[in-house]
């Protein structure tokens, strides 16, 4: 079906009283994935293009954006295209006119004045061109060349009386906050503020993004949920799965060159592992 938007997603799920999840493409299999386990489940997704992933297809986002949005439009689950962790205003920029309805707009690196600064401009530019904007409070460690951030440090989790601030001098539509989670892990070992999640829920009013999922158990994440958690971010989970089959085809067949033989294996346990999530934060 056409696209939707993230922004109708997000509403729907915060008015059901459940997440709605967002995963990382890479590649067309992580597309055509991603696409396979929301129809399984029966449930609708979010598909997120990095800024990273857009710098390993050589700093074009238009064709990996153009096959995303292919396959969205292909499917029959209810889909939108999401621009996420952008540092890059040009990259920003760019996300108009490809389909993309919602974008992370990341001054997370920056002192807090700069980052509201930065944000500001930012949603001001992007609700001019009907894009909704995602932002980021609080430090969640795990990013590609970050150094290790313990998530649990003094310093490190999003405070909700600065969440008040940041929400009312930006104007964002959606906010990630730092609850204990981290990016990158491929063990699901991560423990939640729980606590922190229904005092920023209750302090801000926009909808509350967990980055790091992938490190989350399915307890915490269901939990994570009814404490007010919207929108679910799935990168890593889809990467350990996709490698693992493709490793364990190579690893019982050596003689393989023809890349489907292991895409193929790959691309369906992405597409059980999107299926997985969906089912935990869908409620």
């Amino acid at each position: 079906m056409p696209l939707t938007t993230t922004g109708e997603l997000v509403t729907a799920a915060r008015a059901a009283g459940h997440g709605v999840a967002a995963f990382n493409v890479i590649t067309l299999e992580h597309a055509e994935a991603i696409a396979a386990g929301a129809e399984a489940a029966g449930a609708p997704a979010v598909l997120q293009i990095s800024e990273n992933a857009v710098r390993f297809h050589h700093g074009r986002l238009a064709p990996i954006a153009a096959a995303t949005a292919a396959v969205a439009n292909a499917s029959s689950a209810q889909l939108s295209l999401h621009l996420d962790h952008v540092v890059s205003t040009d990259l920003l920029h760019s996300a108009h006119g490809l389909g993309f309805s919602s974008v992370m707009f990341d001054a997370s690196k920056l002192s807090y004045a700069e980052n509201v600064r930065a944000t500001a401009e930012a949603v001001h530019w992007a609700h001019e061109h009907a894009i909704w904007i995602e932002a980021e409070l609080g430090k969640v460690g795990g990013k590609e060349g970050e150094a290790p951030l313990d998530a649990h440090a003094p310093g490190v989790r999003t405070d909700p009386a600065e969440a008040v601030a940041y929400v009312t001098g930006t104007g964002v539509d959606a906010l990630a906050v730092a609850v204990g989670s981290s990016h990158a892990m491929t063990e699901r070992t991560a423990a939640l503020d729980h606590e922190l999640i229904g005092r920023l829920r209750t302090a801000v009013a926009v909808p509350l993004v967990l980055h790091g999922s992938s490190g989350v158990p399915d307890a915490e994440l269901r939990q994570a949920v009814a404490a007010g958690m919207v929108k679910i971010n799935v990168g890593t989970a889809l990467n350990t799965a996709f490698t693992g089959a493709a490793r364990e085809h190579l690893d019982a067949n050596p003689a393989v060159v023809d890349p489907r033989k292991y895409l193929a294996p790959g691309r369906d346990a992405m597409a059980a592992t999107v299926r997985r999530f969906l089912e935990v934060v869908g409620g």
